[in-house]
């Protein structure tokens, strides 16, 4: 998971930045589809397996859930900074847990609970300037953190958390009968058809530097996908998920290297109360 979330924090670095170049979302959602399609195709062959796995019905809802996730969130991360858009889309895990008790009748472990609850706290901290404005914070820490973000962008985003909470309790349903070759590649088989309907005649001819960025989106997705899928055969999905969440201190650093995106008092104090929840989850047994 501590790799997977690398992995997803680098390709949204990446899908950010190809986006400055003028490529709109579903251009980039299809380039990755096409790029992690290949890495799947290979490695499906490699292991001399069939492509196409035994339960189809779900394999189809999980690349179909997962494409529409996927272009809410990378929309949220094209049009918002990104540690915020990364906090929005790491509201999953909490999904996760309830749909994994609903539907996969897991027990939540009272160290995912505090792992949650610490998460959660932290996620609250650093939303707050934009809930009560820079007044009461420092202005010379202060990176458009009392900006009004669009509603549209804050709604993608949240749709993009739930969707990846679906899509996530889909895999962890599928790993009981398909190899994780198989699930990872329907979601770009998936994907990709959905992505270039619905992108029409709005295509762009992408730079050769954009290029290089959009193959690098799809092999961090690729990393991301590998981790997450290898993580979920191994543990109960409303626990694995909730390692997700350092991706945030990730996006965090990544924001103020990439992008001069400097933190704010409230980002650093919510990273470390999430920090803590991680902690907690991986020591708990010791």
């Amino acid at each position: 998971m501590l790799i997977s979330a690398l992995g997803f924090a680098l390709m949204a670095a990446c899908v950010k930045t190809v986006s400055t170049y003028g490529i709109p979302v579903l251009e980039i959602v299809a380039a990755r589809a096409i790029v992690s399609a290949v890495i799947s195709f290979v490695d499906i062959k490699r292991k001399k397996i069939s492509m196409f796995g035994n339960n189809k019905p779900w394999l189809i809802a999980r690349g179909t859930v997962g494409a529409f996730a996927l272009i809410c969130v990378y929309y949220a991360v094209t049009t918002l900074p990104l540690a915020e858009a990364t906090i929005l889309q790491y509201l999953h895990p909490v999904f996760t847990a309830i749909l994994a008790v609903l539907f996969l009748k897991e027990t939540i472990h009272l160290s995912t609970i505090s792992c949650i609850i610490f998460s959660l706290l932290g996620l609250f901290i650093m939303i707050q300037p934009n809930l009560l404005g820079a007044s009461l914070l420092d202005t010379s820490l202060l990176d458009k953190s009392s900006a009004q973000y669009p509603w549209l962008s804050i709604g993608a985003g949240l749709l993009g958390a739930f969707g990846s909470a679906v899509a996530y309790v889909i895999v962890k349903k599928l790993t009981v009968t398909e190899d994780s070759s198989v699930i990872i590649f329907y979601f770009p088989f998936i994907t990709l058809p959905i992505s270039i309907i619905l992108l029409g005649s709005d295509f762009v001819v992408p730079s050769l530097a954009a290029i290089g960025l959009l193959v690098l989106v799809g092999i961090f997705t690729q990393v991301g996908q590998v981790g997450l899928t290898k993580a979920l055969h191994c543990a109960d999905a409303n626990k694995a998920t909730a390692y997700a969440y350092v991706q945030v201190i990730f996006s965090v650093f990544i924001g103020w290297a990439w992008f001069s995106e400097v933190p704010v008092t409230t980002t650093i104090m919510g990273g470390c109360l999430i920090m803590a929840g991680a902690l907690i989850n991986v020591l708990w047994q010791r």
